[in-house]
């Protein structure tokens, strides 16, 4: 330290204390990084990298970027998972005596962006504190762009919980304690899985004393026989970090929202992808998801708001019922939806207004876009006056028309202000009468200038005479050489040569300079400080403020679902007391909006505790089993948030949880094959349904041997049926049609398949879901349909016909009847399907399904049948 320039040593005393952070230390005009940070961010920013001579030995190595581009770069390093510190020059370089004083005033990481050109309007960005103690979890997470502030704590299957948060909220940025940095099992899951930036934070920050400290400083409703013990320890770090990077107060997170992990129906990550809830698995993309059918949102606040329903499905009948009877009031009143909807277009984003006031960087703009945005308030509260719902009832009541903000903003802030607040012209004249004595000097000068100009010309003849002005000379006269002998030496003193002209000065002018100079340069700094004056008196409103953003947001959302369900022939669902799922034409709201002319096949489901608990669903590839399956549980979903859904009408029994098992896909990145995917998500259904929960299983065992893949189908669907076990609602589609058997022999269990119809060698799916079992998988047609060769699909032909006639498919004996009927639950399953040929079994097991190209596995079926019949 001792070697290095002051300067350097400067940077390297604060480089310390903020070593995880990239330093943006401020050189006048320029914001400069050293050392790693400059070879991390002209890798990251594709910048120059340079040099600066620092007192070692090598120069220091460096690269910088404007000040006033500096946006558009942190975004770039925050979107990358890295962390800036902005440190700023603390007092005027001109003034300073000796090296210029500096400091942090700011840090930004990816869970604390509060630049709104840095953020997704339409969805939270959120930080997330886990606490780890024990067997228990506490987490917290909070948006500080609106102020949102939540905690919980879990202790029964707390990781798996907490990884279903995760998957929930999908947070930008987790920090947590030393003994949860400590499973290293579930970083690698996070890792794996999620693209978040996550780091330890000190323990001394989770200190239990400390932080319900701080907790009851910073939330004014907490109740003070509240028992949430690992939850407070991760609210109190999360306020810790929060202040630290933010360098401010906090007044906008000023409610803490306790909730429980029941208070939602759970999806778990592999549910929320397989049903493309709010993007799509492909894309990624909103387009094609649930989100993008039902959000016809018009602000941003409730675009925000209409993701988190989607994403916590409610689970309590009063709450559901509270929101579908407003649906359904803003549904039937088409005056009403449509008059709401264009007052709403003209609301900003409040949230996120608020947001920008604490931080104090909020301008004279954003300011005028609250007036516009509380001007739409008293006809929106009056429209919503007669309405009979409880819910538009509370949200009427929730709305404060906020006059008194917005009349201290129409006679304050100019109707069109610049975007900086620190270049004048943002106070409105008659607001301040100091402000508008320094304009009247000002403007007065200017006058006079304007006057000197045509008066110099009079009295010197020059018609090309100009008075003219820069920062470095200040007001001067310019003369043109071919008038250099007019010129009245007596009055005029020489300040410039230029070289087609001479530029003077007079002492007149000079004192009118200062005058206007020093009107202009007060003028800009009254308004600076009337402005914060202006800002700091609506941040104590800010409380009223949230709780109008609030009601709006819900607002927008239910006339957003009224109109989807208006657009879309949607009907509103009712709730069974006996926890049944009866309904009639039922329709997959996002497929359905892709097929033209009303194509959709609509379907009906019925699912019970009792008689009806299980769908056992064959039928060929393509046929539609995948889209029926997933429209029931979107169904269900689409009625828990409070929403209309796409049939003839639907009658729901609340469900507590969702699992699917849909589709296949290697998990590679984490050394997974499609079948331990695949049975790992099986495992975990299997530990975690109820006997309220959904299920969907597609194809369960296909991705291993057909004997061992149709053992583990049948065993599953046996333990879900068993109601000492699980008893869940499950809707399982097989290529098995052994499966069919189940029916009769289980209770509880009914088969039903997708109809078709053969035209020849040909098929046509016909999309209806219909009772009874299939008796073949039609592969060979569906593979024709998929573009196979003729060649390839003759050969098929040959192939299955041969081993038909060997009766190696269909073979069932009447011993192994005996066996499935048998009162033992221990079913010998393989010998369900035992032809006699041991050699020809143990090769059937050696062949891996996954890695068998097609040609490869019709030479080992044509081998096998040769085997076969030498065998007879």
């Amino acid at each position: 330290m001792a070697k290095v320039t002051p300067m350097m040593q400067q940077y390297l005393q604060i480089k310390e204390q903020y070593d995880d952070c990239i330093l943006f230390f401020r050189i006048g005009d320029f914001y400069e990084m050293f050392f790693d940070d400059a070879k991390i961010a002209s890798r990251e920013l594709e910048l120059v990298l340079t040099g600066k001579d620092c007192g070692l030995e090598e120069r220091a190595p460096m690269c910088g970027i404007p000040y006033h581009a500096a946006d558009s770069y942190i975004s770039k390093l925050i979107e990358k998972g890295h962390k800036v510190a902005i440190c700023e020059q603390m007092e005027d370089p001109a003034l300073a005596k000796g090296i210029v004083k500096r400091d942090i005033i700011k840090v930004i990481t990816p869970g604390t962006v509060t630049d709104t050109n840095m953020l997704d309007e339409k969805r939270n960005n959120y930080i997330m504190c886990i606490y780890k103690n024990g067997e228990w979890y506490g987490i917290s997470y909070c948006d500080i762009s609106t102020g949102e502030f939540h905690a919980s704590e879990f202790k029964h299957n707390g990781e798996q919980k907490v990884f279903d948060e995760i998957a929930r909220l999908y947070p930008s940025e987790i920090i947590y304690n030393t003994q949860f940095k400590n499973n290293e099992k579930m970083l690698k899951r996070i890792n794996d899985r999620f693209n978040i930036s996550h780091s330890q934070y000190d323990d001394t920050y989770f200190e239990y004393n400390a932080c319900i400290k701080k907790v009851n400083d910073q939330f004014k409703n907490i109740d003070k026989k509240m028992t949430l013990t690992s939850g407070i320890c991760a609210c109190g770090a999360l306020l810790c970090y929060i202040e630290e990077t933010q360098k401010t107060s906090l007044l906008h997170i000023n409610t803490l929202n306790i909730y429980s992990a029941d208070d939602f129906m759970v999806l778990d990550m592999a549910t929320r992808r397989n049903l493309e809830l709010t993007e799509t698995i492909r894309t990624q993309s909103k387009k094609g998801s649930l989100l993008w059918i039902i959000d016809r949102t018009v602000t941003a606040m409730g675009a925000r708001m209409m993701r988190r329903w989607v994403d916590e499905p409610l689970v309590h009948r009063e709450s559901i019922e509270y929101r579908l009877d407003a649906v359904e009031e803003l549904y039937n009143n088409v005056y009403v939806r449509e008059f709401l909807r264009e007052k709403l277009k003209g609301i900003y984003d409040i949230e996120r207004l608020i947001g920008k006031i604490v931080y104090g960087n909020i301008n004279a703009r954003d300011l005028v876009s609250l007036k516009q945005s509380i001007a739409s308030l008293p006809a929106i509260k009056e429209c919503i006056a007669e309405c009979k719902s409880s819910m538009l009832m509370n949200l009427k009541t929730g709305i404060d028309i906020l006059d008194d903000v917005y009349d201290l903003i129409d006679k304050s802030i100019t109707d069109n202000p610049p975007m900086s607040v620190k270049d004048g012209l943002i106070i409105k004249d008659g607001y301040n009468e100091t402000i508008d004595k320094l304009r009247s000097a000002s403007r007065d000068g200017k006058d006079w200038i304007a006057k000197l100009e045509e008066k110099e010309r009079e009295v010197t003849g020059i018609k090309s005479l100009k008075v003219g002005y820069n920062k470095v000379f200040g007001y001067y006269i310019e003369i043109t050489r071919s008038n250099l002998n007019l010129v009245p030496e007596d009055r005029y003193i020489r300040k410039q040569t230029l070289a087609n002209s001479e530029r003077y000065i007079t002492p007149e002018l000079k004192e009118m300079e200062s005058t206007i100079l020093g009107a202009e340069e007060k003028v800009v700094q009254l308004e600076y400080e009337v402005f914060c004056g202006i800002r700091d008196t609506i941040s104590k409103q800010i409380e009223r403020i949230q709780k109008t953003a609030y009601a709006i947001s819900n607002l927008d959302v239910l006339c957003s679902l009224s109109t989807a369900a208006l657009e879309n022939d949607y009907v509103k669902p009712v709730f069974a007391d006996n926890g049944s799922i009866s309904i009639k034409d039922g329709r997959h709201p996002v497929v359905e909006k892709t097929l033209s002319g009303g194509m959709f096949v609509p379907n009906d489901t019925y699912l019970d505790n009792g008689k009806d608990r299980i769908s056992i669903i064959t039928g060929p590839n393509m046929a539609g089993k995948s889209t029926y399956m997933r429209q029931v549980a979107l169904i269900v979903i689409m009625a828990q948030i409070g929403s209309f859904v796409p049939a003839k009408s639907a009658e729901i029994g609340i469900v507590d949880r969702i699992f699917t098992r849909i589709g296949a896909s290697d998990d590679l990145s984490a050394g997974q094959s499609t079948f331990m995917v695949e049975m790992s998500e099986v495992a975990y259904i299997l530990k975690n349904a109820t006997s309220e929960s959904l299920i969907l299983l597609d194809e369960v065992g296909r991705g291993t041997s057909t004997f061992d893949g149709l053992s583990i189908a049948w065993a599953v669907v046996e333990y879900i049926s068993d109601k000492s076990k699980i008893g869940a609602k499950t809707l399982f589609a097989t290529h098995y049609h052994e499966l069919t058997e189940l029916e009769g022999r289980i209770e509880g269990i009914k088969n039903y398949r997708i109809s078709v119809k053969e035209h020849g060698d040909d098929i046509i799916f016909l999309r209806k879901i219909v009772r009874g079992g299939a008796d073949q998988s039609y592969g060979i047609q569906v593979a024709k349909l998929a573009g196979l060769p003729e060649e390839v699909i003759k050969k098929a032909k040959e192939i299955i016909s041969k081993l038909e006639s060997s009766d190696i498919i269909k073979i069932k004996s009447a011993d192994d009847e005996a066996a499935v009927e048998s009162s033992d639950e221990d079913y010998k399953q393989l010998d369900f399907f035992s032809f006699g040929g041991n050699d020809i079994i143990n090769e059937l097991r050696k062949i891996e399904v996954d890695n068998t190209t097609p040609m490869e596995a019709l030479n080992i079926l044509d081998r096998l049948v040769k085997k076969a019949k030498s065998k007879n």
